[in-house]
């Protein structure tokens, strides 16, 4: 925040044009709307009766993780209950899934969610269908409370407050969890009070049966830049219900608990996927979303402008400072403390403003786990080293149809086409383009 304070004073004063004021600017003017928006959601109240058919994928899950997941389901009673078991047999799974009267259970051969939640849809017979990961773990309630908004005829999708299990138990579970917990406080009510949540997540998602009938054949053969995708799933779906002309909404009151990586890699494996799943379908998306919801819009093209701004601040820096031509915007300070006292101040007031800054935006989230005040720095490091990075490679590589990446023989993607380097030159000349424009402006 000094940083860019100090940038801003100097661009009034001499028009000079730093990138990092930029990024500031977008980060806050998000957040601000957000904040705005969000300030208005309710979650629905009103009982609604309709019959649900739970539709569950899986390849591998650890045996009593699943049969957790299942009791936890078939305990809230819905109309049916569907697993489809995809890829290499697993007879651990069919017989967890034998355990219990109420589940239907059948395998296929081909490896892939996006078959599975067809051959589900497919076997389904209820007015509402629900889309369930196969490890996410229900909360009493969840049910009732995720189908009360299809009491108003306008919506088709609805998804529910996420959160992780036992986040206390490694830094990047607590990570996570930060993450889910700001979307919860923050960018889902806002997009829910204008009826266009962008990406409904997949760990429970509740579609009309009829968006899912007319979406599946899109659903399963529409193709980027020639590659059909498998990535994504969740938010595809959430596309085609907006571009139907339902609404799609947020349940706070609905809560489930997914599990997240505490590996590294695989915790990066995953981000990749999710960066390159957000940002191929916000570019296929966009023109609808200009047309018809220019806040969306926006909150996605921000999404995918952020990385890029910090980046080409980044190398702005390293550009001006080998050439000697970096401004000293603290030259003022050094002259009146010298330059020891100086530094203790700057870093002093640089750390301050930071945890200040970051503990606002953060500041619902923070009310419910204070104790994560402390831990801003080691986020902001995660979301800085590791997070930007991957949405910038996600950009360049968000055609490549690869495995799913986090979960063996999850899906192994059409390796013709994963290896066809020519859908990967639109995105990498795209993003060429934008890192010399931002240098250009700098």
């Amino acid at each position: 925040m000094v940083t860019f304070f100090l940038q801003l004073r100097d661009s009034i004063e001499h028009g000079r044009v730093y990138l990092f004021t930029f990024f500031m600017l977008m980060t806050w003017t998000v957040w601000l709307w957000k904040l705005f928006l969000s300030r208005r959601y309710r979650p629905f109240t009103a009982a609604h009766e309709a019959t649900t058919s739970v539709v569950i994928p899986v390849v591998d899950e650890p045996e009593d993780l699943f049969r957790d997941v299942l009791e936890r389901i078939v305990g809230q009673h819905p109309t049916e209950i569907h697993v489809i078991i995809n890829g290499p047999r697993n007879p651990t799974l069919e017989r967890v899934c034998a355990e219990f009267d109420t589940v239907e259970w059948t395998w296929t051969a081909e490896a892939g969610k996006r078959n599975a939640v067809r051959i589900g849809v497919e076997r389904s017979r209820s007015d509402i269908v629900v889309l369930v990961d196969s490890d996410t773990v229900w909360m009493p309630g969840c049910l009732d409370e995720l189908v009360k908004p299809f009491a108003d005829p306008a919506i088709g999708g609805v998804t529910t407050r996420q959160r992780i299990l036992d986040p206390t138990r490694h830094v990047l579970t607590r990570w996570a969890d930060w993450m889910e917990s700001v979307r919860n406080e923050y960018s889902m009510p806002a997009m829910s009070v204008l009826g266009t949540v962008g990406c409904l997540p997949g760990r429970t998602i509740a579609f009309r049966r009829s968006i899912l009938d007319e979406a599946m054949d899109n659903f399963m053969n529409a193709r980027f830049l020639g590659v059909f995708l498998e990535v994504s799933d969740d938010r595809t779906l959430t596309n085609e219900t907006l571009k139907q002309g339902y609404r799609t909404v947020y349940q706070s009151t609905s809560q489930v608990y997914t599990d997240a990586p505490t590996s590294w890699r695989k915790m990066a494996r995953q981000q990749f996927r999710w960066s390159r799943g957000s940002q191929y379908n916000t570019l296929r998306m966009f023109p609808w979303m200009v047309r018809n919801t220019r806040p969306l819009a926006f909150f996605y093209l921000s999404d995918i402008l952020l990385p890029f701004l910090l980046f080409g601040a980044v190398l702005g820096w390293i550009s001006r400072s080998a050439r000697g031509t970096q401004v000293d915007l603290y030259e003022g300070v050094v002259a009146s403390h010298g330059p020891f006292k100086a530094s203790l101040l700057i870093a002093c007031i640089t750390v301050t403003m930071t945890l200040l800054s970051s503990a606002l935006r953060q500041s619902r989230h923070l009310r419910q786990n204070p104790g994560d005040l402390f831990r801003i720095p080691t986020f902001l490091v995660i979301n800085t080293l590791m997070l930007m990075p991957i949405r910038l490679l996600g950009f360049v590589r968000m055609a490549h149809n690869a495995g799913w990446g986090t979960r063996a023989g999850g899906f192994s993607g059409e390796q013709e086409q994963a290896r066809n380097w020519r859908s990967s030159v639109p995105p990498l000349v795209a993003a060429s383009l934008v890192v010399v424009a931002l240098l250009v402006q700098r």
